[in-house]
This record gives structure tokens, C-alpha cells and sequence, in this order.
């Protein structure tokens, strides 16, 4: 096979696959907001279906001679091609190490597991969900095994969310932050702010619905190539620019939580949303890694959404939304209560100052799951173990505590890290942005298109074209720094409680 007949294979298997990943991530969004409870069972056969032609398309001789071919050629090979070729050597090199029969029935393992984590979590019953959970570590460890057995298993499973992420460069990340956020995490605890009597009100979904648009909106949020659905626990879908999912939750007591869900997927949504038009349907209109995607998450939830800047708009389309409840507070009220910070139970509720360290936990747990020394029946007591110890709170219940997210039903494991990475990345990024752009006046002004232009500019256009490592030293002015990310964090929380 020749250069031109490998560029013209590689050009037909991209039309292919995007269509059955197309249809594959149509019917995970489906069935995770609007489907019929009983429907995993036949979104299951058709699931199983596809990833089985996703394979047998991927994994066979004539790909492979195309894909060395490819990459023989890099310099007479364009670097868009080159870049696609690589990525796509990567996936084929994991679907290979499988047998066919494995990795169908992992998929639909995954399928059923997801259905069983949501009626295990309503009903907070671990005992459900467990025996699937122990089928998942199984395969993601064997996974791990095979791939690369000169490495811990976890450093592989980490490496395929975050690339050169390992225990050994993870360990001492949580440790800093574990060491730097843990005396002002007591001392604001010490000097704890009674929650306003303005969170207490009621708050209709109806009205949170037509709130959530206007949030869409002042994000900057296309409704022609975005929507919002509803489901349990919010994400974010895309395959390409022109069709982005995202979801949401809604609680008649606490308009906040569907408003950082929506701003929060909404920073996904704009990374998908800004990728250059030419790397469309193809396997480089995606966010280069986990950490790089929250990192703008991340970034648009806490570094501008609880910003003091943000509180300017945001109290106005509030007060337009729900007169009678914000009809007496004031920028500097909602600023406080946004920011308010006390050790709790749930992740995704989590203030910005004790995030990390939920996330901390995750990591230990994983760690070691993966390693063996952690049984998936004694998941739950370690989990409680570890929030009483880090975050000095007693778990009521599997549903607030080791239930509470979905990742583990999906085969997440060495997902977390990348919120924690994330929310680190996006401080240093902003440390750059006020460089180039007057950040807080047009934030103030309800204007984020400049934010978004920059992040647009530096990050969000490439997809997966540049690997982590060219993007993010620009982007970020440097390396990592959790000592950044710290600092950051007790700079604002001292200033917010007077510490």
C-alpha cells in the first residue's frame, strides 16, 4: 500500500467510524435522559451490535498496513493526517489487545452496569451495583495488564485520560493540596456562615428551566448546536461542532445546583463548540484529554461563575427569572453565597475550596481497587473512613456517599484526577489570560466573549490535533503548579471569610 492509497483508506474508515459513533453516542445520550427505564435491555443488543463493527473495521490487516504506512511517511504526510493517523494507531493498538468477544461484552457490560448504578443510587442500595463494579475492575485491570504490563495497572488507566499522568507525579499533587487546603478548610469551618435565608426559598423547576437558558446564553451557548436535557447525573455529549448535548438536574430547593451543572457542561460545550471546522468528523474534533476538557469546565464554573465580577449579570438575569426571591439581595450577598465553603457529602455540590480533596478520595479509592488491596465489597466503609478522616463528615447513606457518581458504572477509573488537574490547569491559565485580556471588566459588563475567544485561541480550536504538552505550557505560562492552585484558593477564601 502506497502513501495516496493509505490517505484514501484512512479518508473512508474516518466516514465510518464517525457514523457508528455518531449513532452510538445518540443512543447512550437517549438512554440516559429520555428513554424508558427498561430500554437498556435493547439499546444493549444494538450497542453490542455496533462495537462489534467498530472493531471488525478498526481491527483488521488492511488498517494496520495503512496506519504504518502513514506514519512511515511523516514528512511527506500533512500533520493534520499524521496527527489522525497517530491517534488512531493508538485505539488500534487497544481494540487489538482484546479478543473481539471481550471487548463486545465489556461494552455491554458497561450498558447494563450504567442502568443497575441508577436504580442502585435511588434506591442507595450497594449490594446492587457491587457485583457489576467487580466485573469492571476485573476487565479494567486486565485491560491495564495487557497493554502495558511493565507499568501499575492504575498508571495505565490514568495514562488513558490524562496523558503522562502516573501515581508517581499524582501522589505529590493531592499531597500539596491535601497539606496547603486542609488549615484553611478548619478555620473557615471555624468561622462557618449561616447558609441566607434567600437559598431557603422555593424555587420552581419551571422557572430553573427558563434560568438555565438564560445562563446558556450569557455563556455564549449556540441553542441551534447545543441543547439541555435532563438526567441524573449531568454530562456532556458531542459528535461535532453543529451537535453538542448537554444535561442537567433540578432541585426545587437550590436553583445553584442546576446552574453550575449547566455553566460547568457548558465550559465542555464551548471546547466542542470551538473546534476548527476542517477537523470536523474526524478523531481530532475532541478534546485532547480529560484534564484539558475540565480545565475549561472547571474554569467557566468556579473561576468565572463565582466570580465577583459574575455576580453583576448573573443577579440580573436572576432577579428577572425569580423576582420574589432575589428581589432584596445584592451583588456582595449572592457573591457570599456562592462561595460559601463547608465540608460536605456530594462532589458535584461541592465548593471550590474542598473540591480537590473529594476528588483525593476517589484517587485513594482507585488506587487501591486497582492494586487488589481494596475489595469492591469493602469500597463503601473505606469510602466513609476516608470523609470522616479528610473532610470530617459522617456519610448517612450509599446515595450521598460511594454511590453518588456515575463513573465507576462506565469503567471511569483514572477519570477523577483530571477534575482536580483541571481546576489547576484553569488558574494558570487565567494568570495568562489577564495578560492579554481585561478579564473582569468585560466579565462584569455580562460580556464573555473575550474569555471565551482566548480559551478559543490557545486551547479549544486544536481538538486533539496538539498533544497536552504543546497546548498547555503556553496556555498556562508553565508547567504545572499545584503551589498556584493553592494559593489561589487561600487568597480568595481568606479574603471571603477574613481570615
Amino acid at each position: 500500500m502506497n502513501l495516496t492509497e493509505a490517505i484514501a483508506k484512512l479518508d473512508e474508515l474516518e466516514k465510518s467510524t464517525y457514523a457508528l459513533n455518531h449513532a452510538q453516542s445518540i443512543l447512550y445520550v437517549d438512554g440516559d435522559t429520555v428513554a424508558p427505564k427498561n430500554s437498556w435491555k435493547g439499546r444493549g443488543m444494538a450497542l453490542a451490535y455496533l462495537t462489534e463493527l467498530a472493531y471488525k473495521q478498526l481491527v483488521n490487516p488492511e488498517t494496520g498496513e495503512m496506519l504504518e504506512t502513514i506514519l512511515q511517511h511523516k514528512e511527506e504526510t500533512d500533520e493534520v493526517t499524521f496527527r489522525k493517523a497517530e491517534l488512531l494507531k493508538e485505539n488500534y493498538d487497544e481494540y487489538n489487545i482484546l479478543p473481539m468477544e471481550e471487548f463486545v461484552a465489556y461494552q455491554e457490560l458497561t450498558n447494563e452496569s450504567g442502568a443497575v448504578w441508577h436504580d442502585a443510587k435511588e434506591k442507595s442500595d450497594w449490594d446492587l451495583f457491587a457485583p457489576y463494579l467487580d466485573k469492571i475492575v476485573a476487565f479494567r485491570r486486565r485491560f491495564a495488564s495487557l497493554k502495558d504490563p511493565s507499568k501499575p495497572a492504575y498508571d495505565v488507566l490514568l495514562d488513558q485520560f490524562e496523558k503522562g499522568a502516573s501515581m508517581e507525579s499524582l501522589d505529590p499533587f493531592f499531597r500539596t493540596l491535601r497539606e496547603d487546603l486542609s488549615p484553611v478548610i478548619k478555620e473557615v469551618a471555624a468561622r462557618e456562615k449561616p447558609v441566607p435565608a434567600f437559598m431557603k426559598r422555593p424555587w420552581s423547576v419551571h422557572d430553573q428551566r427558563l434560568f438555565s437558558r438564560k445562563v446558556m446564553a450569557l455563556e455564549g451557548i449556540d441553542p441551534l448546536n447545543c441543547t439541555l436535557g435532563e438526567t441524573e447525573h449531568p454530562f456532556t455529549d458531542s459528535t461535532n461542532k453543529w451537535d453538542v448535548r448537554i444535561t442537567t438536574h433540578y432541585y426545587e430547593n437550590d436553583p445553584f445546583s442546576s446552574m453550575y451543572s449547566v455553566i460547568h457542561e457548558g465550559g465542555h460545550a464551548l471546547y466542542e463548540l470551538n473546534i476548527r471546522d476542517d477537523l470536523q468528523f474526524s478523531n481530532l474534533a475532541n478534546g485532547v484529554s480529560m484534564g484539558v476538557h475540565e480545565s475549561q469546565s472547571r474554569f467557566y464554573e468556579n473561576i468565572i461563575g463565582r466570580s465577583r465580577a459574575f455576580c453583576t449579570p448573573l443577579l440580573k438575569i436572576m432577579k428577572e427569572v425569580f423576582p420574589d426571591q432575589m428581589k432584596d439581595i445584592t451583588e456582595e450577598e449572592l457573591y457570599s453565597a456562592i462561595n460559601l465553603s463547608k465540608p460536605s457529602l456530594i462532589r458535584t455540590e461541592a465548593d471550590e475550596l474542598t473540591y480537590s480533596l473529594h476528588v483525593m478520595i476517589r484517587y485513594e479509592l482507585e488506587k487501591a481497587m486497582i492494586a487488589g488491596d481494596l475489595k469492591v465489597a469493602d469500597v463503601p466503609g473505606e469510602w466513609n473512613r476516608l470523609y470522616k478522616e479528610v473532610l470530617g463528615v459522617d456519610v448517612p447513606d450509599h446515595k450521598r456517599g460511594v454511590l453518588q457518581d456515575s463513573h465507576w458504572s462506565f469503567g471511569g477509573i483514572g477519570y477523577f484526577p483530571s477534575y482536580a488537574l483541571g481546576s489547576a490547569y484553569g488558574v494558570q491559565m487565567l494568570g495568562q489570560m489577564e495578560k492579554d485580556v481585561d478579564v473582569w471588566t468585560t466579565v462584569e459588563k455580562g460580556d464573555l466573549a473575550p474569555v471565551t475567544a482566548w480559551l478559543a485561541d490557545k486551547i479549544h480550536q486544536y481538538g486533539s490535533l496538539k498533544k497536552p504538552q504543546d497546548l498547555l505550557p503556553a496556555a498556562m505560562g508553565g508547567s504545572l503548579d499545584a503551589k498556584i492552585y493553592t494559593n489561589y484558593l487561600k487568597k480568595k477564601f481568606s479574603e471571603l471569610y477574613k481570615l
